[in-house]
């Protein structure tokens, strides 16, 4: 086979496999989230680059999305849609470029906060586990890794 022509697959076969977009988080979109993800639990977790924990967290939830892979995880960075190229990198980096991923397309923050969950004003991370019934359980700060575990099989047996 011809050098380019091996190129050409390659190059062909890389775009099929292609990463999930991040789009943009405005009003309404948390609504549009929880009515995607209606009847099956998920993962909410919102991040940024600026946050150390942050990072840890996404290694964990890479992790966990290869050990499960069936588990729902939406992502929702905080950063501005100018930093797009970061947040693939680190999406790619930590084996979470196909998960569902959002980033904050409001130069009003605050009011997305608030639609995300009026007690919520802005620390990060900050995660929300949903059951399947839409029931929410929010956390600040970096998550357990075994804590998330319990949560996941919790979610299977119901």
């Amino acid at each position: 086979m011809k050098r380019g022509t091996l190129f050409l697959i390659v190059m062909l076969a890389c775009m099929s496999v292609k990463a999930q977009e991040l789009r943009s988080f405005v009003r309404g979109s948390q609504q549009s989230i929880k009515t995607s993800h209606k009847g099956k639990p998920f993962m909410l977790a919102l991040w940024s680059l600026d946050c150390t924990h942050c990072i840890d967290d996404m290694a964990l939830l890479g992790t966990l999305s290869k050990k499960y892979r069936n588990l729902d995880i939406v992502l929702v960075s905080t950063d501005a849609p100018e930093n797009k190229p970061q947040l693939a990198d680190i999406l790619h980096r930590y084996h979470l470029e196909h998960a569902e991923s959002w980033v904050f397309a409001d130069d009003y923050a605050e009011r997305l906060r608030f639609e995300v969950d009026p007690q919520w004003y802005g620390e990060l991370p900050r995660t929300y586990f949903f059951d399947a019934t839409g029931q929410a359980s929010a956390m600040s700060g970096k998550i357990d890794g075994a804590q998330v575990e319990r949560w996941i099989v919790s979610q299977r047996k119901r």
